[in-house]
């Protein structure tokens, strides 16, 4: 290749016009020739640098398309021909098949470098065929690829490459694959091409019968056999079979995918369990049965107290289903340092009985135990259920009484077990309020929650203080425990015309608190009013939050829409990016509760119906606002949608009862009981420990409003 020639057309292109990740696209062309250089140094961090800005995150931008013509052309000549057809592939599978858009430019121009991209399928080097495969499979233009690789694959005799041609010949064809991948299932092919038939197999929605569970588990350990592997979305064989079959939701792929899981936790290889471990964390997260289909294998998890520890974050997962294994887990827990605080943190969720007394012996030394107990990993399932314990309880004051103690994040954590116990801690009044100053936020809450009817005085003289004089972070709080305790509003009104400044952090708090008092706090609307945001300016979001607080409390307040309805209004004509989907739900909650008086606000109401994540709210304010504009069966409809899609599911159903059953048709009331009793969760999403309660309190919403009567 003329180089010359090749970088004037680089030059030529209008580079400092076209955008990437990081803006500009001038940087291209030094990448370019970086690739075509001398230094292997500099070629690879080209080649990392055009990962960052061309293909970010799997993203492709408008100078992607533009790059694609000569990263093939530099492929073709031999300059970093592997890395570069691998890049080229990215840029495929980040693109998309139609349309107008940049992703659509960006295949299409991969789509046009076929011709070079299927010669190398023929190279010499093992490498080459294999990156020309995946690349080629990636464009999607199963006319021209396929029949180049059906070909390459009856001639090929490299494993790796076998493989990858199998791979791809099932990305663009499954169901067309299915007879070629399951011939390959077999032990007469190397064990890198069965592991991708069966994957093949998987992906052309054939049964899991008896050959390819065999198959699977005499494979076992698999991760390292797709080790080079392209494809990184299957780099976890064994997890991904279960998670596909699992989301069939059918009996039969469900009892395949628990018997192989089975199997594979009581295999003899330690790798093997490993993975297996892994894959039914992922069941967990999927099913709803899990917990009880994997209880039979928990023995065997813990037949050896070595092993017990990989075996720890499956066995907090599965809770009390998991009772075998607390035995072992007390032993382990009665050790010393971080290995027995794992096992203990363990054992909080499997037998929290048995914790309680553990957790007790060595307060200071356990965190994780001690955060598990005050639910922080549980989604806060556990903090509010953890058993109660008297030598825990003592525990606890002794180490909130240490010289020198606990560190500000164990005391809200000791202080937030304190606050779920309630009335039965009361004893630990005086360790509590001692260490208010260190935790102003959380201390209050808890100090209602335990103080006996005796200590009321006492404890509400300390809170006014803290109102007062207190960590500014902390006023709010223990001026809202003074009103919880006493009835008492003069430290919460005083506290909340001192936060609400202009931008300042806690207007949104303060707002609200004054919503709670009602026309008690009318002497608040002018401060209110003049913390209101720019709105002709640039507002971010806790700015608009604090707005969509501040039209409710003015409401809540005077109850006059005059003032509200066009703060309200200004928040709903923002533009509309996916960040600013929950401050459009607050301020669609707040036009719910003003009612008829916020009729103005219908058409913004209305355009929020196209999005799922708002959808739930903006029923909810359409029905309290002009309920004549909702079609009952189609409302329901989009409902059902968000709720599926695990789209603000709560305040979905919540707004299906609202709605009435009259507005399910029989095809709504199948899909909610459907909600209900389906074998997948419904919440997949969020932080892990918090999948499984929080979906089990969506199940039993659904049942609840499955439950709700017909009218008559």
């Amino acid at each position: 290749m003329d180089l010359t020639r090749f970088f004037a057309d680089v030059d030529a292109q209008p580079w400092a016009d076209l955008h990437h990740a990081y803006g500009s696209a001038a940087d291209i062309p030094d990448c370019l020739r970086a690739l075509a250089g001398e230094s292997e140094e500099a070629a690879s961090e080209a080649i990392s640098e055009l990962y960052g800005s061309i293909l970010h995150q799997g993203s492709v931008y408008g100078a992607t398309a533009r790059a694609v013509p000569y990263l093939a052309r530099l492929a073709g000549a031999g300059y970093r021909t592997e890395d570069l057809l691998v890049l080229l592939g990215g840029i495929a599978e980040g693109g998309a098949d139609e349309g107008d858009s940049e992703e659509a430019a960006c295949r299409a121009a991969v789509v046009g470098q076929l011709p070079l991209i299927l010669a190398k399928a023929d190279a010499e080097d093992p490498g080459l065929r294999r990156a020309a495969a995946w690349a080629a499979a990636m464009t999607g233009a199963a006319e021209q690829v396929l029949p180049v690789l059906r070909l390459r694959r009856k001639t090929e005799t490299d494993p790796g490459v076998r493989a990858e041609l199998l791979g791809a010949m099932a990305h663009l064809d499954p169901p067309g694959t299915a007879a070629d991948a399951t011939a390959a299932i077999g032990a007469h092919e190397p064990a890198e091409v069965r592991i991708v038939a069966l994957l093949a197999c998987v992906d052309g929605g054939l049964p899991w019968g008896p050959a390819h569970h065999a198959a699977m588990l005499s494979l076992l350990p698999v991760n390292d056999l797709v080790e080079g592997r392209l494809d990184l979305e299957r780099n976890e064989p064994l997890q991904y079979v279960v998670e596909e079959l699992l989301r069939r939701d059918t009996d039969a792929d469900r009892d395949a995918a628990y018997t192989l899981l089975d199997g594979a936790l009581r295999s003899a290889d330690s790798e093997a369990r490993a993975e297996a471990l892994w894959a039914a964390e992922t069941a967990c997260l999927l099913s709803r049965s899990a917990p009880e289909r994997l209880a039979g294998a928990v023995e065997a998890m813990v037949a050896d107290p070595a092993d017990a520890p990989a075996a720890y974050s499956l066995l907090a997962k599965l809770g009390v289903r998991a009772a075998a294994a607390a035995p072992v887990l007390a032993r382990l827990a009665a050790g010393e340092g971080d290995p027995a605080d794992r096992a203990l943190e363990a054992l909080v969720a499997v037998a929290p009985d048995r914790a309680a007394p553990l957790l007790a012996r060595d307060l200071g030394r356990r965190p994780r135990a001690l955060g598990a107990a005050c639910g922080f990993l549980f989604g806060g399932a556990a903090g509010a259920s953890f058993t109660y314990d008297p030598e825990l309880l003592d525990a606890i004051r002794t180490r909130l009484a240490e010289a020198g103690g606990p560190g500000a994040d164990e005391v809200v954590r000791l202080v937030n077990l304190l606050g779920a116990w309630g009335s039965r801690a009361s004893a630990a009044l005086p360790e509590l309020s001692a260490v208010l100053s260190l935790c102003p936020g959380a201390v209050p809450k808890a100090l209602v929650a335990i103080c006996p009817p005796e200590h009321r005085g006492t404890t509400a003289e300390l809170l006014t203080a803290a109102a007062r004089t207190g960590p500014e972070e902390g006023r709010l709080a223990a001026a809202a425990a003074v009103r919880e305790l006493t009835g008492e509003t003069g430290p919460l009104r005083a506290a909340v015309a001192a936060r609400l400044t202009p931008g300042g952090p806690a207007v949104r708090e303060a707002a609200s608190l004054a919503a709670g008092l009602g026309p008690e706090a009318v002497a608040l609307v002018p401060a209110l009013r003049s913390a209101l945001s720019d709105r002709a300016g640039d507002r971010n979001i806790p700015q608009m939050d604090a707005d969509v607080e501040i039209a409710a409390a003015l409401w809540r307040i005077t109850g006059d829409p005059e003032e509200a309805v066009p703060v309200l209004a200004g928040v709903l004509a923002e533009v509309q990016p996916m960040w600013l989907r929950w401050t459009f739900g607050r301020a669609a909650r707040a036009a719910a509760r003003i009612g008829g008086a916020a009729r103005p606000l219908v058409p913004a109401l209305e355009g929020l119906l196209t999005e799922p994540m708002q959808i739930p709210s903006a029923v909810l304010a359409l029905h309290a606002i002009a309920p004549e504009t909702l079609d009952g069966p189609r409302t329901a409809g989009l409902l059902l949608d968000a709720a599926e899609q695990d789209a603000d599911a709560e305040t979905a159903l919540d707004a299906l009862v609202v709605l009435g059953p009259d507005s399910l048709t029989e095809d709504g009331r199948r899909r909610l009981i459907a909600l209900a009793e389906r074998d997948l969760r419904v919440r997949a999403s969020g932080l892990e420990p918090g999948i499984a309660p929080a979906d089990e309190r969506l199940r039993e919403q659904a049942r609840e409003a499955a439950r709700t009567p017909a009218k008559p």
